[in-house]
C-alpha cells in the first residue's frame, strides 16, 4: 500500500485527489492540508511514502516546505511530487534541486498521476521530456544558476559519467540501452553506482547533478 499525502490550499483539487486515491486499490490517503505548514506538519506525523504538494500555497510555500522535507533524515523516505498548472513552472529547477522527484500537472490524466506516485514510490522519478529541457535550459541561459561540479564527480568511470549524462536528458534506462547498444540491466547497474558515488537521492537530482557538473554526451 502505498500511503499518500496531499497538500494543496485549493478545496477542489484535494477533493479530486482524494477521490481519486480512495479509489484505487494500492493507494491510501494518510492526510490533507490547506499551506505549506500544516502541510509539513502533516508529513513529520504520518511520514508518507509519497506527498503530493503544491508550489504556491500560502504560509510556507511548496519549495519552502519541499527544501524541509528533503532536509530532514527523519523523513529520507518521503517523496514529493510536485503540483503544477503549468508544465513549465518558472519554479522547476529550483523544486528539482531540493529534492522533488517530479511533477503532475494539476489537470492532466488521472491514469498519469497514479503512475507517477508508483513509480516515485518505488524509488523511480517522473521526469517529462519537456520538462528536462526546461531545466537544462534555464540552467544554460541563467548565469545565477551555475555552481560548481558536484565534488563527487570526480569518482565516477568514464561509463558511469557517460551514463549520468544521457540521463540527464530526460531518457528512460530503456532508451539510454537502446541508444548505447547495451542491456538496460547495464544502465540500471551504472545509474545505481553513480547515485551511490553522488549520494543522489532519486533520479530527478541525478539529472541536477549532471546539468551542474556540466556532463554531456561523448
Amino acid at each position: 500500500m502505498i500511503r499518500v499525502a496531499v497538500v494543496d490550499d485549493q478545496a477542489l483539487v484535494r477533493m479530486g485527489l482524494r477521490a481519486l486515491l480512495e479509489t484505487e486499490p494500492d493507494t491510501e490517503l494518510v492526510g490533507e492540508a490547506v499551506d505549506g505548514q500544516a502541510g509539513l506538519d502533516l508529513v513529520r506525523a504520518t511520514v508518507p511514502d509519497v506527498v503530493l504538494m503544491d508550489i504556491r500555497m500560502p504560509q510556507l510555500d511548496g519549495l519552502a516546505a519541499l527544501r524541509q522535507i528533503t532536509g530532514d533524515p527523519a523523513l529520507d523516505s518521503v517523496r514529493v511530487i510536485m503540483l503544477t498548472t503549468f508544465e513549465l513552472d518558472e519554479y522547476v529547477f529550483d523544486a528539482l534541486a531540493a529534492g522533488a522527484s517530479g511533477f503532475v500537472l494539476k489537470d492532466g490524466d488521472p491514469a498519469e498521476l497514479l503512475t507517477a506516485i508508483r513509480v516515485v514510490s518505488d524509488g523511480g522519478s517522473l521526469l517529462s521530456p519537456t520538462v528536462t529541457r526546461r531545466v537544462i535550459e534555464q540552467f544554460a541561459t541563467t548565469p545565477s544558476r551555475r555552481s560548481t561540479p558536484h565534488p563527487g564527480i570526480g569518482e565516477l568511470t568514464e561509463r558511469e559519467r557517460e551514463i549520468v549524462a544521457w540521463v540527464a536528458t530526460g531518457r528512460s534506462n530503456d532508451e539510454i540501452a537502446a541508444a548505447l547498444v547495451v542491456s538496460p540491466a547495464t544502465v540500471r547497474t551504472h545509474v545505481s553506482r553513480a547515485m551511490l558515488k553522488l549520494q543522489a537521492r532519486d533520479r530527478a537530482q541525478l539529472v541536477v547533478f549532471a546539468i551542474e557538473s556540466n556532463c554531456t554526451i561523448p
